[in-house]
């Protein structure tokens, strides 16, 4: 999804004419703050067992895939939104570290899927409980900074 960050006003440094407020920028700054104090606790979760963030994200994109199938590397790249060689790489990770198991497709033997390990189920079913209790304690927050961005639309 590309921005398109030519529009009337975005040159100009004060934003003069915009017809963007206050309101609006201040509402999405919480926003943002919101995001990334999840993030924050998210990434210090996966740290806490042992997991880069970015494998914890794979481990739950895989795993959300579940009822569709395996997903592919090429797949994984689409669903974390990282270069297919960028998921080869992490893929590779995963494996050498017992979390993800890579199998050649039975229909396209070019192609790999992905499952994912006793191991890394033990830990994503943790981390998810974990971020299951953060998100009832965000949830108040998150919905004012999201209900602040509704009241300051135009």
């Amino acid at each position: 999804m590309a921005l398109d960050l030519s529009g009337p006003g975005l040159s100009d440094p004060g934003l003069s004419g915009s017809g963007l407020t206050s309101a609006q920028f201040a509402a999405i700054a919480a926003f943002r703050y919101e995001l990334r104090r999840f993030l924050a606790f998210s990434e210090a979760a996966a740290a806490e067992v042992g997991l880069p963030a970015q494998q914890h994200q794979a481990l739950l994109a895989i795993m959300g895939q579940a009822e569709k199938g395996p997903p592919s590397i090429g797949g994984l790249a689409d669903l974390l939104l990282i270069a297919p060689h960028t998921a080869a790489e992490l893929v590779a990770r995963m494996v050498e570290a017992g979390l993800v198991i890579k199998t050649p497709c039975p229909n396209d033997r070019r192609r790999a899927e992905l499952t994912l390990t006793p191991k890394s189920k033990a830990l994503l079913h943790r981390l998810t409980a974990a971020h299951l209790e953060e998100l009832k304690t965000l949830e108040p927050t998150l919905a004012r900074a999201l209900g602040k961005l509704s009241r300051a639309r135009p």
